[in-house]
């Protein structure tokens, strides 16, 4: 029996809408052709014309529709993704998921590793639960890129990381999508003692293979939380190994710009920042491929405040200042060096302002996850209360789930705002916004 798909609710104005397609009605198939999930309905739906049967309250309804390529029906359907979520099969030594307290919300323990959101959301995959049926449509749809979590080219090694004895025989994919001509773009998680020193150089080597099919390659150090017990033995990188780490890598750019103009593979900024090394100029990521990776994103997010403080100064938003502000920035303790520099480059422009910068340690996983993506409300205001915060405190949105103002920790802004008796804002993932959250000319 085909699946069908539930409308959840359709966009005022948009093709469906114009038709009189309603909520609650069921997509059967499109010109004939069964829909399973997401693929298929957007694979179908680039045509400029097609043939659309539904289900409404029993009775088939068919909608011959012209429309032009690539523009959207305006269908929101109750499940995203159109199917279920496929659920990992691996029990890799460092996954993060494993290190999460009990008593979180649901859906914090569960673990993709579904193709589709690589798509939908550029989400990394293993490949190990990849079917020769989604290998094939992911070719036949031309579904690029494809990102991929590699973490070593070394078969064996491969499996051991990965917890599952098809890891290593799942690299072939790799080859199939290359000889197709799917883009792929891949991470390595580096575990110190294990898949860094010779073995990422053999994996970056092997990868560098399979350049152009495969665009780029990020490295990332190993997410430690305080919740470790019963799961392999992992230690953190102190700064003599990130050293190590951004050499190797470093080398290895070298090689790929003279080989084919592009450098490849990625340091992750923690790297650079942890081992108290200056960030690569913003050429050496070659257009930010593996941005949402953590690649890039402090070079991007400086040379964004440089842009947006030159601006101000020219445009008289410093000299219009005729009141004292005085606010809190909210940082995890990485970014804390860079953050507080830029306060008090501020602070040097106009006598009025007082920015107070604190980094803030994460309790709840442990001091060893340093990234302000991670903090938690309760640490943030545990941390905070008592001081002296002035008129404001911002923090960085990136400490929000997506779309909500809720914390990790399920702590709302508006609970913490009572909290510490102080307005709370937050500040988008960008240094135009950064400046002027500090100039008080972003709301």
């Amino acid at each position: 029996m085909n699946k069908t798909h539930v409308v959840k609710s359709v966009n005022k104005g948009s093709i469906a809408d114009e038709l009189g397609i309603l909520p609650g009605d069921e997509i059967l198939k499109i010109d004939d052709n069964p829909i399973e999930d997401i693929f298929d309905y957007q694979f179908f739906t680039l045509s400029d014309h097609l043939i659309l049967t539904l289900l409404r309250n029993g009775e088939e309804w068919e909608y011959e529709i012209e429309k032009g390529e690539n523009e959207d029906l305006g269908l929101v359907f109750e499940n995203g993704m159109m199917d279920n979520y496929r659920r990992c099969s691996n029990n890799c030594i460092f996954c993060f998921i494993d290190q999460m307290p009990k008593g979180m919300r649901e859906t914090l323990y569960f673990k993709d590793d579904d193709s589709r959101l690589s798509f939908l959301q550029g989400n990394y995959i293993t490949l190990t639960n990849l079917s020769e049926k989604d290998l094939s449509r992911i070719i036949r749809y031309n579904l690029s890129p494809v990102n991929v979590s590699i973490h070593t080219m070394n078969p064996e090694l491969r499996c051991k990381m990965l917890g599952n004895r098809f890891a290593g025989e799942s690299l072939k994919k790799l080859d199939v999508l290359a000889e197709a001509g799917i883009e792929m773009n891949g991470q390595i998680v580096l575990c110190k003692g294990i898949n860094d020193g010779k073995e990422l150089e053999y994996s970056i080597e092997k990868l560098l293979d399979y350049y152009p099919s495969f665009k780029s390659l990020s490295v990332v150090p190993v997410g430690l939380s305080k919740y470790r017990e019963g799961l392999f033995h992992l230690d953190p990188f102190d700064v003599n190994d990130c050293k190590t780490a951004v050499s190797i890598i470093e080398r290895f750019q070298e090689e790929a710009f003279k080989k084919y103009g592009t450098h490849f593979v990625y340091a992750s900024d923690e790297f650079y920042l942890n081992a108290g090394l200056s960030l690569p100029d913003a050429s050496k990521y070659d257009g930010f491929p593996q941005l949402d990776n953590g690649v890039g994103m402090m070079r991007s997010f400086i040379d964004e405040i440089d842009e947006q403080i030159n601006k101000r100064l020219k445009d008289g938003t410093f000299d219009s200042i005729s009141e004292k502000r005085h606010i809190t920035l909210v940082s995890g303790r990485l970014a804390f060096p860079v953050i507080k520099d830029f306060a008090d480059r501020i602070m040097g422009i106009s006598s009025l302002l007082r920015i107070d910068v604190y980094a803030v340690r994460n309790d709840f996983f442990g001091e060893n996850i340093t990234v302000s993506g991670l903090l938690t409300g309760r640490d943030i205001i545990q941390q905070l209360k008592g001081k002296n915060l002035g008129d404001a405190v911002y923090i960085p949105e990136n400490v929000l789930r997506s779309g909500t103002d809720y914390f990790l920790d399920d702590v709302t802004v508006s609970a913490m705002s009572d909290s510490l008796q102080v307005r709370v804002f937050t500040i988008k993932s960008n240094g135009y916004s950064f400046v002027d959250s500090c100039l008080g000319v972003d709301k």
